[in-house]
């Protein structure tokens, strides 16, 4: 039986008690919040000091709880617990509905295009958008989903939200994805976070950035805490810490999931899109792979299986699975994460979530909402200056929550 709401989901077997001030019922004294606690980043850094920037006195400010590190909060334990806007309370409605709906962002300039040599005869391309002074900014590595790129709604839209706050923005996209299939000989895959890791060591040497957030989306999601797991307590000095909506953290059940007949739009939809790209492929090199297979191909394991492993040297999709997912190594991340997740998520089910891997890292918090479908958490307008994207609002002030705010302003004064 699931534990009611209100309960630790850390710990399900835990005698419930009584709440403590902040709303947090899992038994642990947590810090009441009376105003942003100084100390707060500098007690989870574990490895000691590590460098930072100046950056604008504005990114100082947030209203994400810092002591609520390595718990799983439920909707209604939190202040800032995501409500769904009317009518998107299903995870499908939610899903579908953040997938296709337009948006603008007047206030997000246009980006500069850069490109990252990762590789032997491999680029990947970033759209990037600079503060006035990239050195005294913090930085967002943005990585998208397995059908997405650069530009899709989620990587502008949080794009918007953290440049408006202070932070330079570098939106990457994987080999091949937004029309970049020219610039890589090969495919990538969902566990390939050598990418990002060169992408974020170019950062800090070419570019001389001194504090770095990495946050993805579904696929992109399961990267970040990867590349976060395979640092462990050797991560690179500038790297602030890492966040998560949606990740498929554990990609077999997900894949599992995705062939239920009521995901039958997903599974489709993914699989017209890996078939693109391998067609797109073929015009820049022809011969790489055996297009006439692909009319074989109708789920996401049947592509995986005839073209991701054998490409990359697994035995199997299920292999490949196991190698790719995150959830081996979420033990290990030694930096403050955030997961953000749905139960009502069509096809990455919030049990993982619960495992003993994630949840008993002090390092991760984990939020599970009743609603937000799959990268969706679209919650009511509030003016002009909230458009109700939840989960891009969260993941910005999660990392403005990681900046000790004394030292940044004693750096900026000296700068």
């Amino acid at each position: 039986m699931r534990p009611g709401r209100g309960s630790c989901r850390a710990n399900p077997n835990r005698a419930r008690r009584a709440p403590v001030p902040n709303g947090h019922r899992c038994g642990k004294r947590h810090r009441a919040r009376s105003g942003p606690d100084p100390n707060a980043a500098r007690r989870m850094r574990r490895r000691g000091d590590r460098p930072t920037a100046p950056r604008s006195p504005r990114f100082a400010s947030t209203d994400y709880d810092r002591t609520g590190m390595g718990t799983i909060v439920r909707d209604g334990e939190h202040h800032d617990a995501f409500v769904p806007r009317p009518m998107l309370r299903g995870g499908h409605a939610m899903t579908i509905y953040s997938w296709g709906n337009p948006r603008d962002f007047p206030r997000l300039p246009p980006p500069t295009r850069r490109f990252f040599d990762v590789a032997p005869g491999t680029r990947v391309a970033a759209a990037c958008h600079w503060q006035t002074e990239p050195q005294r900014h913090a930085t967002l590595l943005a990585l998208h989903g397995l059908n997405g790129s650069s530009d899709a709604h989620y990587m502008r839209g949080l794009a918007a939200k953290a440049f408006e706050q202070g932070m330079n923005v570098v939106r990457l996209n994987q080999r091949n994805c937004g029309d970049t299939e020219h610039l890589s000989s090969g495919l990538f895959h969902s566990g390939l976070t050598a990418d990002a890791a060169h992408v974020i060591d170019e950062l800090m040497r070419v570019d001389g950035l001194a504090v770095i957030g990495v946050a993805g989306y579904s696929l992109g999601g399961n990267l970040a805490l990867k590349l976060a797991g395979e640092y462990g307590r050797h991560a690179p000095p500038a790297l602030l810490g890492v966040a998560a909506v949606s990740p498929i953290i554990e990609i077999e059940p997900c894949v599992v999931a995705l062939e239920r007949r009521e995901n039958v739009l997903y599974n489709w939809n993914f699989v017209r899109d890996l078939k693109r790209r391998i067609r797109r492929r073929e015009r820049f090199h022809p011969g790489q792979f055996d297009r006439r297979r692909l009319r074989a191909v109708r789920t996401v394991r049947e592509f995986d299986e005839t073209y991701t492993a054998p490409y990359f040297g697994f035995r199997s999709a299920s292999d490949y699975y196991h190698r790719a997912s995150a959830m081996r190594l979420v033990h290990r991340i030694a930096v403050p994460a955030l997961i953000i997740t749905a139960d009502d998520d069509p096809f990455v089910p919030s049990q993982l979530f619960r495992d003993r891997r994630v949840a008993g890292n002090p390092h991760i918090q984990v939020h599970i909402c009743e609603h937000g479908g799959h990268c969706g958490f679209v919650g009511p307008k509030n003016g002009n200056e909230d458009d109700g994207y939840w989960a891009e609002r969260k993941i910005v002030n999660f990392f403005a929550s990681l900046v000790d705010v004394p030292e940044l302003q004693h750096r900026s004064a000296n700068a």
